[in-house]
């Protein structure tokens, strides 16, 4: 099966960086909620897949394993179907090294992208929580969700950027592995593994939360499903949209942007980007 090499990738996402960025902010927005859509389902699909393993402490790194296999889909559908991702888009910073895109338009992209990931997210998840599957397994399913989302906002804000460095790092290697494949099964065997290892390593993905945590939230008005959760009232009562966003979603997001442009994109470049004139490096 031919691939790129390491030199080839970065030329591809740099090329598709000056693509992105090139969009008009209709297409972003729309882009955006698909993609930030397929996350969600991705997201209450491995819930689904999985909740009953995560309430025993015996089989809960298993049941990591199992949501792991079944996220992927998420990004998945981004590359495949179509989507703009913010946490993917980070790699845009490889366009703006080349200098064929300003940093104007790579933070425009971003923004317009990041806030089309949140609508097609919240949108899942208000459906989900409507839907009554959240009754599945005796209403412990919507106990889970709510305990996921408290676990998160109650993280420190360092943990939860480190936690946010370490994702992105994955999911944008994900992103650059699956560039070097030039047919769709080549690009979703990329994605599984990689995926799958940040979700079964427990990091944080700020699109992610966009489910995650909402669902949580809405949740909780239920009775039976926050009975369910069996968190404390305080962690009950600090499951709302001020933590969501400052306890979360900004050190979250903050991490990762390192861990995707930074770490991926960045040091690929710095690596990479003087050798490419010379023989490709594999």
């Amino acid at each position: 099966m031919e691939a790129r090499s390491s030199v080839q990738i970065l030329e591809y996402t740099s090329d598709a960086g000056v693509a992105k960025s090139r969009r008009t902010v209709v297409s972003l927005l729309i882009l955006g909620v698909f993609a930030g859509a397929f996350i969600a389902f991705a997201a209450e699909g491995s819930n689904m897949a999985a909740f009953n393993l995560f309430a025993n402490p015996e089989t809960y790194g298993l049941g990591k394993v199992l949501a792991g296999t079944v996220f992927g889909t998420g990004l998945m559908l981004v590359l495949v179907a179509g989507g703009e991702l913010f946490t993917g888009n980070t790699l845009i910073l490889v366009s703006v090294l080349d200098k064929k895109v300003k940093i104007r338009e790579m933070l425009r992209n971003w923004a317009l992208v990041y806030i089309g990931n949140f609508i097609g997210s919240i949108f899942i998840a208000y459906m989900m929580c409507k839907s009554g599957l959240l009754n599945s397994g005796n209403s412990v399913l919507g106990g889970q969700t709510i305990k996921i989302a408290a676990y998160k906002t109650g993280l420190p804000f360092l943990s939860a950027f480190y936690l946010g460095v370490m994702c992105n790092w994955l999911v944008c290697l994900a992103v650059w592995v699956s560039f070097a494949a030039k047919d769709v099964l080549g690009k979703l065997f990329a994605c599984f593994f990689v995926i799958g290892l940040f979700v079964t390593s427990g990091f944080e993905h700020s699109i992610a939360n966009m489910y995650y945590i909402p669902a949580g939230i809405f949740a909780k008005a239920n009775e039976a499903w926050a009975e369910t959760a069996r968190v404390s009232s305080e962690q009950l009562a600090n499951l709302n949209w001020f933590s969501f966003v400052v306890k979360n979603l900004i050190p979250v997001t903050a991490g990762n942007i390192i861990g995707g442009s930074v770490m991926v994109g960045g040091l690929y470049w710095a690596a990479l980007k003087k050798k490419s004139a010379a023989a490709p490096t594999v």
